[in-house]
């Protein structure tokens, strides 16, 4: 049975700007759980809101972008759009990933060339999908485009397919996005901390992770020679 129209679920009209969604509340300045607020302001609480998900016509080359990947992919490989302080940012199911990934680099209407970054994210209480990584994307081509894609992964199967093969910039990135939050980059070579000492337990970024009371290791200064360091390959 289809759920009753009311006024509160009602879609927003073409070229609006929806309602933010709230997904929990933050406590603290940062929202750590584990451990002492160190911030001085655990007594605050905020609403975390997402923002909603955007409708057509989307304004400025945004329904270019959309459909010319929209025709290249199929529909359930985009959850949805998101418009937000004049950026873009499309969802997408970590399994279609990939293929949209090499889409967006290689379709000549979209010719986004450049991994500019990969970051992570950490939402506790986005139940099912704690972990999100976000990709910023650079179209030189087509006058320094910018387009984000989000996926989400959660915390007892923090799997992600790798994009190094389609954007090699990317390898630095994903290395770090592991190191920080634990996220595991699938189908690449080297996933080691580029950060934090090899044998650091956790992952420093998280949410859960304990803030203050973690001695500080040196554990020497000397560097191997070159055929002896840890290999990449």
């Amino acid at each position: 049975m289809s759920e009753p129209t009311t006024p509160e679920n009602l879609p927003s009209a073409p070229g609006t700007t929806p309602e933010p969604v709230q997904i929990g509340e933050r406590t603290g300045m940062f929202g750590a759980r584990n451990g002492s607020d160190t911030s001085g302001y655990g007594g605050l609480v905020s609403p975390i809101l997402f923002p909603g998900a955007a409708v057509r016509p989307y304004g400025g080359d945004f329904d270019a972008i959309a459909d010319a990947l929209e025709a290249r992919v199929d529909p359930e490989a985009i959850t949805r759009i998101v418009i937000d302080r004049g950026e873009m940012t499309i969802f997408v199911p970590r399994e279609h990933l990939p293929r949209i990934a090499q889409v967006l680099r290689d379709d000549t209407r979209l010719r986004f060339e450049m991994c500019v970054s990969v970051s992570g994210v950490h939402y506790p209480s986005d139940s099912g999908a704690e972990l999100h990584v976000v990709y910023h994307l650079l179209s030189i081509t087509h006058g320094s485009r910018r387009l984000r894609l989000e996926v989400t992964a959660p915390d007892a199967d923090p799997h992600v397919p790798s994009i190094v093969a389609i954007y090699p910039a990317a390898d630095w990135h994903e290395r770090e996005t592991w190191d920080m939050f634990g996220v595991i980059f699938d189908g690449r070579a080297a996933l080691t901390r580029v950060l934090m000492p090899d044998d650091w337990p956790g992952h420093p970024q998280r949410k859960d992770y304990p803030l203050g009371g973690i001695p500080v290791e040196f554990k020497g200064g000397t560097v191997p020679p070159p055929d002896q360091r840890r290999s990449y390959n």
